[in-house]
């Protein structure tokens, strides 16, 4: 089963090589159509990591001992 970062690994180059290829096929020069392929999917990226964060809520100790090493 894919997940939400399981589709943003593969958004990532399908962005990049994607809308730069359909932009440098429509007649935008290749100069120009990779920074916006790249922007698009730096915009994925941030949004896999500041918007949609990978952090999970289990922040807090899953028991109430000490661990076994501590000084």
């Amino acid at each position: 089963m894919t997940g939400y970062y399981d589709i943003v690994l593969g958004l990532i180059p399908v962005a990049l090589l994607g809308i730069t290829a359909a932009l440098a096929l429509v007649g935008l020069s290749l100069t120009a159509a990779v920074p916006i392929g790249a922007f698009v999917a730096m915009g994925i990226i941030g949004h896999a990591m500041f918007v949609n964060t990978p952090a999970d809520g289990s922040d807090d100790a899953q028991s109430s001992r000490p661990p076994l090493n501590a000084d």
